[in-house]
């Protein structure tokens, strides 16, 4: 047991620190679940309504692949099947970067070695990064499972529990890769990796068959969420295989652990090209984040070509639903459900671009932080021209994948190429000014500039679940995607675009001024 000693500390530390992080993202899945069932008692307030919901479902392979099979017409079993894969991959994706962040990063950033020089076990460290992420997993299962009671609480503690379990299998998925890798940066980006797969293996077998049978779904975690079939005779015994899958990563994940040093790894990174090819700090900044913006950039064009396909059944689901129908142009605007949808999954797909802009940005204040940006610095290499590597990639990488999913939209949806393109570019205005933003609290205040992943968050939250819940107009315009025209189909507004691009440039103008000014972190 010595190899735990010092776990309790650990663990305060690590919540100590994630007192923002994980509340915003528990906030987030929580709201976006909850937020459900109101929704769809307005949507399908009869039973010959959601009979025939569970009609168009079952004949719509698209819609299958993208949510998942429905399994029973009450409220609960729908709000379930509708937020049950995204609420599954937002606990996932929490679970791996609290993971990460205490394990891998903490070693690259030479901390860990600071602290294993004290009374600290060797595993130590990997449990409280473990215990933290079942805290954050814990505290989503808990607030699902309250606020869904009402729809039935054998179903509410099964949908919670499922949450978590998904939260936790990934947590310790990102252990294992945590020990394989000597960056922080590919082990976020191999785990998410596995959770695209997994979604792709659940997509593909819940479009073969109607009940999710297929081996294929079996084959994936947000598969078991599913087949978990909360508030429809619920399958307990799913629950063993996340327990299975779960303990056996964490014990792989102890066992690499107790067998490398600190700051190693058994994959080693592979040693550059003899002759350097990082002459300048613009091509430094590519180097350090071309791996990320290829992930995003096929993703985003994959999701065009998914939400494109769909386009052509939409009128079909939608059908005489006037209340589904309102929720599409508020969100869409009001030009025909197809173009009203079309506008909702562009801007829907800006609101995750918000997500890579942010990340792209905190770039800098990680390099500043593990100290990777002094010994740039200390040659002939200015801030603000160190700064400008990054933010071009940050700036630029979000148009470039907001461009490709246009591509994927006319990829799968085969008509109306500019409108549809026009619709995502024009979503770039709006996360420029949350990129923005970011460089402003990343430059005057490095201390909070994680801050601007609840920036992030809440924008992400009032353009998802705001137009369901008819937020009042006033609430969604705090966000910069409530000013956007609404393409294709609406009219072009470019006053209100040109506002958000000098904005932008503003709050990067005061950022760099800032970072120009103040001390470095150390």
């Amino acid at each position: 047991m010595t190899s735990l000693v010092g776990t309790g500390v650990l663990l305060r530390f690590n919540l100590r620190r994630d007192r923002l992080m994980i509340p915003v993202w528990v906030a987030v899945n929580t709201l976006m679940v909850l937020s459900m069932p109101n929704t769809l008692k307005g949507l399908y307030g009869t039973e010959a309504e959601r009979a025939d919901l569970l009609d168009q479902v079952a004949t719509n392979a698209s819609f299958r692949a993208l949510i998942g099979p429905v399994f029973d017409d009450s409220l609960g079993a729908l709000t379930a099947w509708r937020v049950g894969v995204y609420a599954g991959a937002l606990a996932a994706v929490t679970g791996l970067l609290v993971v990460v962040r205490h394990t891998r990063d903490e070693e690259e950033s030479g901390r860990q070695e600071l602290l294993s020089s004290g009374v600290v076990g060797r595993r130590a460290s990997l449990t409280a990064a473990l215990l933290a992420a079942a805290v954050a997993s814990g505290v989503l299962a808990l607030l699902v499972t309250a606020g869904l009671a009402g729809q039935g609480v054998t179903g509410a503690l099964a949908f919670g529990l499922g949450l978590a379990a998904v939260g936790m299998l990934f947590a310790t998925t990102a252990a294992i890769v945590a020990q394989l890798t000597e960056s922080a940066r590919l082990a976020r980006g191999l785990t998410a990796g596995v959770l695209g797969v997994a979604f792709v293996l659940r997509a593909s077998g819940d479009s073969a068959s109607t009940d999710g049978s297929s081996v294929l779904t079996w084959l994936s975690p947000l598969g078991w969420l599913s087949q978990l079939r909360p508030f429809a005779a619920e399958r307990w015994w799913v629950l063993l295989l996340f327990a299975a899958a779960i303990a056996g990563q964490g014990a792989l994940a102890y066992v690499l652990a107790g067998r490398r040093d600190v700051g190693m790894s058994f994959v080693p990174t592979r040693p550059g090209p003899p002759v350097g090819r990082l002459g300048t700090a613009g091509a430094l900044a590519w180097r350090l984040q071309r791996g990320a913006l290829l992930g995003w950039s096929l993703g985003f064009f994959l999701a065009g070509v998914v939400y494109g396909g769909l386009t052509d059944g939409v009128a079909d689901l939608v059908g005489d639903n006037e209340k589904a129908r309102e929720i599409f142009e508020r969100t869409g605007g009001h030009s025909g459900i197809t173009d009203a949808f079309l506008a909702s999954m562009t801007g829907m797909l800006g609101l995750v671009a918000a997500l890579y802009v942010v990340a792209s940005v905190l770039r800098l204040h990680g390099e500043e932080t593990s100290m990777r940006a002094e010994p740039v610095l200390a040659n002939a290499v200015g801030r603000l021209r160190w700064a400008s590597g990054h933010l071009v990639i940050a700036f630029g990488g979000s148009a470039l994948i907001m461009l490709l999913a246009g591509l994927g939209f006319a990829v799968g949806y085969g008509k109306e190429v500019g409108p549809v393109l026009g619709a995502c570019l024009v979503q770039v205005a709006a996360v420029w000014v949350v990129g923005g933003l970011a460089v402003l609290l990343y430059g005057l205040a490095p201390r909070v500039a994680p801050l601007a992943w609840g920036v992030a968050g809440a924008v992400l939250l009032f353009g998802w679940v705001g137009p369901a819940l008819d937020v009042p107009r006033t609430v969604l315009n705090l966000s910069p995607f409530g000013h956007l025209p609404k393409l294709p189909g609406g009219g072009m507004e470019w006053g209100p675009v040109l506002v958000l691009l000098v904005l932008a440039a503003a709050l990067v103008t005061g950022g760099l001024a800032g970072l120009r000014r103040r001390d470095l972190t150390t």
